[in-house]
């Protein structure tokens, strides 16, 4: 690692412990956290006060010593936007630097440039410093290459090298991944346990973070939920094959029969917890939106008959903005030192 390379690595870690600690840190708790001499904690945060990413936050009470200086993270010093790009809306948030929503807009985008509705959307929010853009849309994707792949009901984007035009439109770098990436991302926050987020909403995805890491596979193909084959004789899906568990939750949905799909995405995710041996399950998108207790309910007590595990089932916290948060996620993680997906690199800074 050269110089530089360890100076912006040390600064990410002052500001990845400030970020944590709302009501701050003095140098020494820095110092003694991230292992670096007092003296370089001290030459770190002057620099990062400087560029206005500290500030003071009071003192210490005192304990018969000196009251020592509390430093905190800046959160409105840079922001981060998130774009949920869905097939037929387009939802867009700004987040500061501790990761609150200060905005949020949802629009339709239906068969508009969807590059040109993206920048348009992304540039209302943008307001002060920002750091990026994290895009998160709906797979097959590249993540590393920024390509949109050929998603099912969405085949106007297919082939689109999103990050390289959205690039050079808004003169931001920006950051793609899978929704349920995203989402897997926004709720994970500091477990290190195995979970899978299950997204029904245009579509059925699945985020997986094992052991605390999110897992996209190789190719960004990880989590391809929806187009596991439940019954060889059901319906034609969109993908081409028959009896796909989207295809089936879709059907059910549009025949008014919501605690039907949730069944049948029980039925998926009892074969995720037997597949992985996961330690929890998150419902989230539109659909499971619209009635989580049910989507809940169902799931948990089909998990339960088909594993004999009493799982926990819960419903994404975040709501309708999970996705969107998860993008500006995207952005904030590299700010942080988060690399790909929260634990190595510093590429936006």
């Amino acid at each position: 690692m050269n110089l530089l390379a360890l100076r912006s690595h040390n600064a990410a870690a002052v500001l990845s412990l400030l970020r944590a600690a709302p009501d701050g840190m003095t140098r020494l708790e820095l110092a003694e956290r991230t292992g670096l001499t007092p003296q370089a904690v001290s030459k770190i945060t002057a620099r990062l006060r400087a560029e206005g990413l500290v500030d003071e936050a009071g003192r210490t009470a005192s304990t018969g010593g000196k009251p020592r200086t509390l430093l905190r993270l800046a959160r409105h010093a840079r922001y981060a936007a998130g774009a949920y790009l869905d097939r037929d809306e387009l939802t867009v948030v700004l987040a500061d630097l501790a990761g609150g929503i200060v905005d949020i807009r949802t629009s339709p985008h239906g068969d508009a440039d969807v590059l040109e509705a993206l920048a348009g959307a992304v540039r209302a929010v943008a307001t002060g410093a920002v750091l990026g853009v994290g895009v998160a849309a709906p797979g097959p994707l590249g993540h590393e290459s920024g390509v949109l792949g050929r998603v099912t009901g969405f085949p106007q984007c297919e082939g689109m090298p999103l990050r390289a035009e959205l690039t050079a439109a808004l003169g931001l770098p920006v950051v793609l991944d899978k929704d349920t990436n995203a989402a897997a991302l926004a709720v994970r926050g500091t477990t290190r346990d195995s979970f899978a987020y299950l997204h029904l909403g245009t579509g059925l995805g699945a985020g997986l973070v094992l052991d605390g890491a999110l897992h996209r596979g190789r190719r960004t193909g990880a989590g391809e939920f929806g187009h596991q084959a439940v019954r060889l004789d059901g319906p034609l899906c969109v993908c081409g094959n028959h009896g796909c568990l989207e295809a089936l939750c879709l059907e059910a949905v549009r025949a008014g029969d919501p605690a039907g799909a949730a069944r049948l995405l029980g039925v998926g995710a009892a074969n995720l917890v037997a597949l992985l041996d996961i330690d929890r399950v998150v419902l989230g998108g539109r659909t499971v939106l619209a009635d989580p207790a049910l989507f809940v309910h169902e799931v948990a007590a089909v998990v339960r008959q088909r594993t004999g595990r009493a799982l926990p089932v819960s419903a994404a916290p975040g709501g309708s903005r999970t996705v969107a948060e998860g993008a500006a996620a995207l952005v904030l993680g590299r700010f942080f030192g988060g690399g790909k997906d929260g634990g190595e690199g510093s590429a936006l800074r």
